[in-house]
Order: C-alpha cells, then sequence, then structure tokens
C-alpha cells in the first residue's frame, strides 16, 4: 500500500470502524465552507468528552470555592486538549489506523494488552460518570429514584445501534444537537446569574494562588484530569475515518486541515460550556456565600432559591441529562475501536457495547443500593481520578508515532510541535501523579 512505510511492521490489517469507514462523501471541487461542513463532526463528536458529567463536579466546586480564579485552568486544559486531538486526527488521516491499531503494530503483544486492560477500565470509568450523570438528570427531572434511573440507561445502548445503522452523520446530528441544547442551557443560566465581566477576565490569567494553596491546586489538577480524556485520543483518530477523503498526500494534507478546523471550532465550544458551569457556580454560590457546594444535587437545589425561577434548576438538570447521554454515544463507540483495534475481537455492536454498559452500570447500582446520593458523588469523583491514571497510557504513544519520521514520513511533528507536546504530556503525567499521590496517600483538601 502507498503509505506503507519503514514505520510500521505491518500492513494495515482492517478498516477502523468498518460499518462507516470512508462512508461520508467529501465534495471535490467545492468550496471551503461545503468542504468544511462534509468534515464538521468528528470534533464535536471528541468535544462531548470534555463536557461530560465527570468535568460538572469539579466546574462546581472550583467555582463555589474559588470564584473565577479556576477560569485559567480550564482554558489551559483546553488548550493542551486542542494539541492532543490535533496528533489524533494526524495519526489517523496518515497512517490510515486508529491509535489502538498503531499500538498493536508497534507494541509486544504483552504491552499491548495491558494497554487494552488500562484503555477499557478509564472508558468503564468514564461511562460510570455518564451513567450517574444521567440517573442524577433523570431524579432532578422527573423524581425517578437513582437506581431505576441508572437502569434505564441501559436502554440507550439500543438507540445508539439504531442510529448507526441509519449512518454516521445521524449520530454526529444527535451529538451536535444535544451541545446546543446544552450551550442553550447554560448561556440562559449565565444571563441570570449576571456574572461581573471584569472578575472573569482576569480569572482566564493564571494567578500563583493556584499553585501556593493546596486546596485550590487539587481542584485545579482535578479539573486538569477531568478534562483531557484518554479514550477521545482512540475515538478521534478512528472516526476521522469516517470521511471519503483522497489517500493521496494533497488529499491528507486538506483533510488534516479541515479537521483540526473543526476538532478546534468544537473543544472552544467545550470551553465555554465548562467555563459557564463555573461562572455560574461562581456567580450564585461564591458570591452568595454558599462556597461549600461541591455536589450536583446541592447545585441543583440551590439555583433556583438564589436565582429566583424554578426555570434555573429545571434548565440545570436537563443540560446534565444531554450531557449524559452525548458522552454515552461516544463512549460506547471507543469501546468498540479499543477493542477491535489492539485484540482484532469483533463481537456484534450490540453485545460490546451491552458489555460496555454493564461494566458501568452493575458499580453504579450497587453503590446506589448500598450508599444512596452521597455514594454516588463519590463515585463520580473517583471514575475521574482512574481516568487520570490512564491518560499517560494514551498520551505517550501517541506523542511518539507522530514524532517518528519513519511513521509519519512528511507529516511527521514539527521541532516546536514535537517540543510542545513533550511539554504538555510531562505535565500531564507529573500532575495526575500528584493528583492520585494525594487522592490515595495525602491530605486530599476536598
Amino acid at each position: 500500500m502507498s503509505n506503507i512505510n519503514k514505520g510500521w511492521r505491518y500492513e494495515r490489517r482492517a478498516d477502523s470502524l468498518p460499518e462507516v469507514f470512508s462512508s461520508i462523501n467529501i465534495p471535490k471541487d467545492a468550496g471551503f465552507w461545503r468542504k468544511l461542513f462534509a468534515f464538521a463532526g468528528p470534533g464535536l463528536m471528541v468535544a462531548v468528552g470534555y463536557m461530560d458529567p465527570g468535568n460538572w463536579a469539579t466546574d462546581i466546586a472550583g467555582g463555589a470555592q474559588f470564584g473565577y480564579t479556576l477560569l485559567s485552568v480550564i482554558l489551559i486544559s483546553n488548550l493542551f486538549a486542542i494539541v492532543l486531538q490535533h496528533l489524533s486526527l494526524k495519526l489517523g488521516i496518515v497512517a490510515e489506523r486508529d491509535l489502538a491499531q498503531a499500538c498493536r503494530d508497534h507494541f509486544d503483544p504483552v504491552t499491548n494488552f495491558i494497554l487494552w486492560v488500562l484503555c477499557e477500565i478509564a472508558i468503564a470509568a468514564c461511562d460510570l460518570a455518564e451513567v450517574i450523570g444521567a440517573a442524577i438528570a433523570l431524579n432532578l427531572l422527573f423524581g425517578i429514584p437513582l437506581t431505576w434511573g441508572i437502569v434505564i440507561t441501559v436502554v440507550d445502548v439500543f438507540l445508539i445501534l439504531f442510529l448507526q445503522a441509519k449512518g454516521f452523520r445521524y449520530i454526529e446530528s444527535i451529538v451536535g444537537g444535544l451541545i446546543f441544547v446544552i450551550l442553550g442551557c447554560f448561556i440562559y443560566e449565565i444571563i441570570l446569574s449576571k456574572p461581573d465581566v471584569f472578575p472573569i477576565l482576569s480569572g482566564l490569567v493564571p494567578q500563583k494562588e493556584i499553585v501556593t494553596n493546596p486546596s485550590m491546586l487539587y481542584i485545579a489538577i482535578g479539573i486538569l484530569g477531568a478534562t483531557v480524556m484518554p479514550h477521545n485520543l482512540y475515538l478521534h483518530s478512528s472516526i476521522i475515518q469516517t470521511r471519503n477523503y483522497e489517500r493521496t498526500t494533497e488529499g491528507k494534507k486538506e483533510a488534516i486541515k479541515f479537521a483540526t478546523i473543526d476538532s478546534t471550532v468544537s473543544l472552544f465550544l467545550a470551553f465555554f460550556i465548562n467555563a459557564s458551569i463555573l461562572i455560574v457556580a461562581a456567580a450564585t454560590f461564591h458570591t452568595s456565600g454558599n462556597t461549600d457546594v461541591a455536589d450536583i444535587h446541592d447545585a441543583h437545589e440551590m439555583l433556583a432559591p438564589i436565582l429566583g425561577t424554578t426555570m434555573a434548576s429545571v434548565l440545570f438538570a436537563v443540560a446534565l441529562l444531554a450531557s449524559g447521554q452525548n458522552s454515552t454515544l461516544t463512549g460506547t463507540l471507543a469501546g468498540q475501536i479499543v477493542m477491535e483495534g489492539f485484540l482484532n475481537i469483533r463481537l456484534k455492536p450490540w453485545l460490546r457495547r451491552l458489555i460496555t454498559r454493564l461494566i458501568a452500570v452493575i458499580p453504579a447500582l450497587v453503590v446506589t443500593i448500598i450508599y444512596g446520593e452521597k455514594g454516588t458523588t463519590d463515585l463520580l469523583v473517583l471514575s475521574q481520578v482512574i481516568l487520570s491514571m490512564q491518560l499517560s497510557f494514551a498520551v505517550v504513544p501517541l506523542v511518539m508515532f507522530t514524532g517518528s519520521k519513519l511513521k509519519m514520513g512528511e507529516f511527521v511533528n514539527k521541532r516546536w510541535l514535537q517540543i510542545l507536546v513533550w511539554i504538555v504530556a510531562v505535565i500531564i503525567i507529573v500532575l495526575n501523579l500528584y493528583l492520585l499521590y494525594e487522592t490515595f496517600f495525602g491530605h486530599a483538601p476536598l
């Protein structure tokens, strides 16, 4: 094959997500906007992981305790994410294999098995956050008990199958629609909460106290750990290949350009939503002296009395439900990509998704039955810590592969980008090690 060079040990054995591979046509002689529209979609699906229910807990806690100070951390985390997702889509386009397939080609079987297990744990942890988030939202909106809410979330597995059978654009459209529901809800919340503009702007500038104040540092690292999602790096390298671009040097250059625009714009949308959660928490809870709100339930209950309208609480829960549903769609797809890429095991899609969902549903059900509402909040926080642990195992191979001249040819990372991404990788590794140490051995100030 033309793109195979000395860097890969084997020719590409299988398409990534074969049922939708190259299924979306890219118009050849169209203008800039038509081509961008054809490439738009994968970025939104990746952006979903950056606004899942796990992020809500850290954003609410950060805003309630420290006002707008941690906005700069959300911004920096987002910039890290933009760079890493660019590498992910570039690997998929240039190597014509996803990150899991690339690992399978590069590493020995034992290393691959370990990486697969770690990735499955990360996906289960992420799925756990989505299951709990959706169950909490159903509880807040309709009074459905958490245990039943968790059981109901199994049903959406079959919704994904129904949509994928209709075509990948259907899934992308639903994800995009739900993102704009979340966006609309938070624009309304921000208008109601009337935040001060100047403190918001100064919050975007990193402050020294983020590092010197231990409890602020802990939440800051929690935000970083909850923002960059390991499974998103596998997901993006696969779903970009749903586009039927020309598999030539020029075709790949064009695909990288448009896919990067799609990814960057989508991640700025995710930044706006995450920042909105923190801004609403800061403007409503921090300014009214309720600095100990760190729980989605607390936030929902207190929004209405502080803002003077029950609509604020309702829209908060609607946005949470949309967030949980959205993350479910992408998490189950990532599970399929990882299993097929690492192990070359092809299960029937409904079986694969049911297994992924049950791995998340069973611990969520057990904890809810035994510990109730408080247990689910602790489980949400734990899921983010588990995700932090897995992140390095996705970031390091990605940076290695895209920095290899043998594997990437002329598309290899430029020297400045290579230095930048290794700095990002080292920062992520060091901060996550600190977070783990504080969580398990230190005196985590949360």
